[in-house]
C-alpha cells in the first residue's frame, strides 16, 4: 500500500489542500474534482492508490473554496499554473471530471507545454470552449456515462472533431459521475491509458 500524505501548499496568492501519493520524481498526475466532490473523493474511490501502485506521482488538489482549501479569488487556471510552479512540476497528466474537466481543458489550452495527457470524465464547458480546443495537443481519454444528464455524451463528438489524439469511452447505464458508479472500469482505463502518456 502506498502512503497518502495530506498537505497545504501555496499556489500564488492561494493556499490549496493536496493529497499526495506515489513516487516523487516519477511521472506526475494531477487529479481535479467536480463541483460536488473534493480531493478526498479520489482517496475514497481508490484512484490515488491505483495510480501510485503503477509507479506514478499522484497529486489530488482541492481547488479554492472546495474541500479543505480556503476560498481565493484567482482564476482556476492561474491557481493550477501556480501549483505546478510551487511543486516543481515540469509537466503532468491532468484528470478532470465535470467542473474539473472544464478546468483541465482550459488549462491545456493556455499551457499546452505543461500537459502530457488529459483524462476527462463528463466534462462541462465543451461547447463554450470548442473554438479553442484545437490548441490541445495532449493525448486525451474522454469518458462519459451513457445516462449523463449534466454533460450529454453527444458532446464527445465535439471533442472528437477538435482534438487530434482522442479516445472516447461511454460507460453503459452510468450517470454523470460515471467513474464513481463504475470504478473498476474507470481504474482499468486509467491503468491502460496513462503509463504510455506520462513524462
Amino acid at each position: 500500500m502506498s502512503d497518502i500524505q495530506s498537505k497545504m501548499v501555496n499556489a500564488g496568492p492561494c493556499t490549496v489542500h493536496v493529497l499526495e501519493a506515489g513516487t516523487a520524481g516519477a511521472g506526475a498526475v494531477v487529479l481535479l474534482h467536480g463541483m460536488k466532490f473534493k480531493a478526498d473523493t479520489w482517496r475514497e474511490l481508490g484512484t490515488l492508490q491505483v495510480l501510485a501502485e503503477i509507479g506514478l506521482h499522484v497529486l489530488a488538489v482541492d481547488m479554492p473554496g472546495f474541500g479543505a482549501s480556503p476560498a481565493c479569488d484567482s482564476a482556476p487556471d492561474a491557481v493550477l499554473a501556480a501549483f505546478f510552479s510551487s511543486q516543481n512540476l515540469k509537466k503532468a497528466a491532468l484528470i478532470g471530471p465535470s467542473m474539473g474537466g472544464r478546468i483541465a481543458m482550459e488549462f491545456a489550452v493556455k499551457h499546452p507545454e505543461l500537459v502530457t495527457a488529459l483524462v476527462l470524465a463528463g466534462p462541462v464547458g465543451v461547447e463554450e470552449n470548442k473554438n479553442e480546443l484545437g490548441r490541445i495537443g495532449a493525448p486525451t481519454l474522454a469518458v462519459w456515462g451513457e445516462d449523463d444528464q449534466v454533460s450529454p455524451p453527444q458532446l464527445s463528438k465535439v471533442l472528437a472533431e477538435k482534438l487530434a489524439d482522442i479516445r472516447v469511452e461511454i460507460y453503459p447505464k452510468a450517470p454523470h459521475p460515471c467513474y464513481l458508479e463504475q470504478p473498476e472500469r474507470w481504474h482499468g482505463h486509467l491503468q491502460e491509458f496513462l503509463p504510455g502518456h506520462i513524462g
